[in-house]
């Protein structure tokens, strides 16, 4: 479904039908991520749900207070302070849309605030745990077992690139530059950009595409099943860069077991998935030296502000190895 004239003008029925062309607009006009779309669904349906049982049908009756009493009861439910600035953010980001399409006449999502969610600095890998870790990975690659080819060169390019899994799972053949290092990535709001990568990740690329990858790409070509896990949307296997166990597009899920698998061995606390590569190989710049608007290229991040969390995390490194190593710290 796509946004047309008839649409809006059935979307003013119910509010449910509002919602569901905005989804489809964020899904297809503005091309955000299916994480995404899929977050933004699951707040806004919860508010139709909740604004039925107060009699309240169409978007026209969706007041300043209903979304006060909708975030209020999530708070009584005990949801997480970070869950409610999410439903926040997700109600805003529709109703400032149904604003604007002429849906409400004005936007009572303006005046809605919501406690921020409690600041959480992202899990970052030591460079001792991580070169440790990939020379783990080159020993079992060692033996051109496709499965360890193939969870080297997604590692070693996760960690070089700082991409996210999302863009990795996305590449095709043709987005990698194997003679100048770059890969081209599709990132959020379907911009593109060229990121650069280093010789060892260069190295486990090779492996793979010499060696591990056509041993797989035979499922594929025999009509194997799909890899078990979410596969880039419009993309074909037979063109994808990473193949999953059973010959089709490495899926996201399947990208995220391959490195908790990893991170869940290594000391420390926090999140284990396929982001924490990406923290790890912003903050390492940063460590090295980078300059932060050059990071934030690197990354693709839209805003400034975002990559400036990884200057806290910086920071905060510097300060526990001050107060470990100095004699008077």
């Amino acid at each position: 479904m796509h946004d047309t004239e008839d649409d809006q003008q059935h979307a003013g029925g119910t509010l449910a039908a509002v919602v569901r062309v905005f989804l489809d607009h964020c899904r297809h006009g503005r091309g955000l991520s299916g994480q995404t779309v899929r977050a933004y669904r699951a707040d806004l349906e919860d508010l139709v749900a909740f604004a039925a049982e107060r009699q309240v049908l169409t978007a026209a009756g969706l007041t300043l207070e209903v979304l006060r009493d909708w975030l209020w009861a999530a708070t009584e439910r005990g949801l997480a302070r970070s869950t409610i600035a999410r439903r926040s953010a997700s109600v805003r980001a529709f109703t400032r849309w149904a604003s604007e399409t002429g849906v409400l006449a004005v936007d009572p999502g303006v005046r809605l605030r919501a406690p921020k969610g409690a600041a959480h600095l992202p899990r970052v890998v030591a460079q001792d745990q991580v070169r440790s870790m990939l020379d783990g990975l080159a020993v079992r690659a060692a033996g051109d077992d496709p499965a360890a080819l193939r969870d080297r060169a997604v590692v070693e390019l996760l960690y070089a690139a700082g991409i996210r899994v999302s863009e990795l799972v996305g590449l095709d053949l043709g987005d990698v530059d194997r003679s100048r290092l770059t890969v081209r990535v599709l990132g959020k709001g379907g911009k593109e950009r060229v990121v650069p990568f280093g010789v060892p990740a260069h190295d486990a690329l090779e492996a793979w595409l010499d060696r591990g990858r056509p041993a797989l790409a035979a499922a594929v070509a025999a009509g194997g099943p799909a890899d078990n896990g979410a596969v880039a949307a419009g993309r074909p296997a037979g063109a994808a860069l990473f193949l999953g166990d059973r010959g089709a597009r490495l899926g996201t899920r399947s990208a995220y077991r391959i490195v908790a698998r990893l991170l869940e061995a290594l000391p420390g606390e926090g999140p284990s998935g396929p982001h924490t590569f990406r923290h790890t190989a912003a903050t390492h710049l940063l460590d090295g030296g980078a300059d932060l608007r050059a990071v934030q290229e690197l990354l693709g991040h839209a805003s400034l502000g975002t990559t400036q969390i990884y200057t806290h995390v910086s920071s905060a490194r510097l300060r526990e190895v001050y107060r470990t190593a100095h004699p008077r710290a």
